[in-house]
């Protein structure tokens, strides 16, 4: 098998995973609750690994933003109605579907367009985009990341925001623990956490970039919260996860313990290109 045919047989498998998932979405669809606008909009609070990314990019009000890997759209409705016009991409065309009828039912489709291709093979304008967001999506591309990279930061006008969460692994021996728990999670073929060596990668291509850790206690978020939901939660359920959030904060603001993280946040600007 070419290296081509290599590569359209992973696209092939990571459309097929996602239109799966996409299926159950669409049954499950349903306007943003006012109460992740109040999080993502207002409070921000560094302790959350998804507030802290919103602390970052400050007021979205006229911005555009590139939702990279944008799946089912629900982080691009969240940006829509925060006032940025949002542009997303994802390998998925059931994803894609379900984001369009998303954005119908939140009634932003003037602030939305989504784009379905692999990352790979996509073009955008370079300069086009104040935010590049990516959200758990370069652990899928591990086989090219430096050539993504390259790619996804071009589209960021010069001095714009790239910001991209990610898992990582950065101890063998804690991965190893991890993966002997009996905690199922859902995952397709060739995707793996980032490693130092692919950290290195994206700091090339991210000029002044900051990294935040997050994760130890808040992987168990699956037994906290009802239905990996913090919103719709009981308030003790929220009590609970918020310690376990302010415990990571805490321990992950040591350098020493960054090895114990699951997901790391890094955000910058793009990198000059090199010659």
């Amino acid at each position: 098998m070419t290296n081509s045919n290599v590569e359209q047989e992973r696209w092939k498998q990571e459309a097929e995973f996602f239109d799966e998932e996409a299926r159950h979405a669409m049954a499950r669809l349903a306007p943003v609750d006012q109460r992740t606008l109040e999080r993502y909009g207002k409070l921000r609070r560094r302790r959350f690994n998804k507030e802290y990314r919103f602390r970052v990019l400050g007021s979205l009000a006229g911005k555009k933003v590139l939702d990279v890997g944008c799946g089912d759209g629900i982080n691009a409705m969240t940006f829509a109605l925060l006032g940025a016009q949002v542009t997303g991409i994802d390998i998925s065309p059931g994803a894609i579907e379900v984001a369009k009828r998303r954005a119908e039912i939140n009634g932003v489709t003037d602030r939305v367009r989504f784009v379905v291709s692999p990352l790979e093979t996509a073009a955008f304008q370079e300069g086009e985009f104040d935010v590049i967001w990516g959200d758990a999506i370069l652990h899928h591309l591990l086989a090219d990341l430096d050539g993504v990279m390259k790619k996804i930061t071009s589209w960021a006008k010069p001095g714009g925001t790239i910001i991209l969460g990610e898992p990582v692994n950065l101890s063998n021996a804690v991965r190893k623990f991890r993966q002997a728990l009996p905690i199922e999670t859902d995952h397709t073929p060739d995707e793996r956490p980032l490693e130092r060596p692919e950290l290195a990668i994206v700091r090339r291509h991210v000029a002044d970039m900051q990294v935040r850790y997050f994760s130890i206690f808040t992987r168990l978020n699956r037994f906290v919260l009802t239905n990996m939901s913090y919103e719709t939660s009981s308030a003790l359920r929220r009590m609970i996860f918020d310690l376990l959030a302010m415990a990571d904060y805490a321990i992950l603001s040591v350098p020493f313990f960054h090895r114990l993280a699951g997901t790391a946040v890094m955000h910058g600007r793009p990198a000059s290109p090199r010659r």
